[in-house]
């Protein structure tokens, strides 16, 4: 298939499930709560579709972001396992600003991606970064839906996420997947990185203060 032509589905499921969080890298500028500008894709076309989508691989919270406050952010593991539900909200845009989008979440590096292998493999790792493995996770309406993860597959020390960027997933999750503030506190509380760490009530605090 025509990649350059071609469109994808991208799957978010940390700080881009806020719609607003993720133009900024199809438009470029700085999200709320972030402490980096981003380019922006090449073409910054807004994208075609979305919908909001149930990932059968886990979420868990990891390493130390610059971009949030030095603390965890999110991941996925590789391993599909069909009693796990991670939200998700996928993003159909060009195979090109896939590419781009990936690019920027691995600080401007250049990246020889070939997605008809992802396809094929299910998931590649094309640079040992924190997401520089693309993970095939599917099909909609003839499209592939892609996201991109880590190598490591949750081997890794989970890693409490900061407030902002708490926030900003819990900001996707009620005005994007229109959840209401209980369901973002239960999906959110079991999941490593949180779990343990946030208390019930300190999650609910953060949940009802998000717009």
């Amino acid at each position: 298939m025509g990649l350059s032509t071609n469109y994808v589905w991208y799957a978010s499921y940390g700080s881009n499930l806020s719609r607003e969080r993720f133009l900024c890298y199809i438009k470029g500028g700085r999200p709320r709560g972030s402490q980096k500008v981003e380019v922006g894709c090449k073409d910054p076309s807004l994208p075609i579709d979305e919908a909001t989508y149930m990932m059968n691989y886990p979420l868990y919270f990891a390493k130390r972001s610059e971009r949030w406050q030095n603390q965890g952010v999110a991941f996925i593991g590789l391993s599909k396992d069909e009693r796990v539900h991670t939200y998700s909200r996928k993003y159909l845009i060009t195979a090109e600003q896939f590419i781009d989008v990936v690019k920027q979440e691995n600080n401007g590096a250049t990246i020889e991606i070939d997605l008809e292998e992802v396809i094929l493999n299910r998931f590649k790792t094309f640079r040992d970064s924190w997401y520089g493995t693309i993970l095939y996770v599917g099909e909609e309406q003839g499209y592939p839906i892609l996201t991109f993860t880590a190598d490591w597959d949750l081997d890794v020390p989970f890693v409490k996420p900061s407030k902002e960027y708490v926030s900003m997933i819990i900001h996707g999750l009620k005005t994007t997947l229109s959840l209401d503030d209980s369901e973002i506190v239960d999906y959110l509380l079991k999941k490593p990185g949180i779990n343990g760490v946030y208390t019930h009530d300190e999650l609910e605090e953060i949940v009802r203060g998000v717009e």
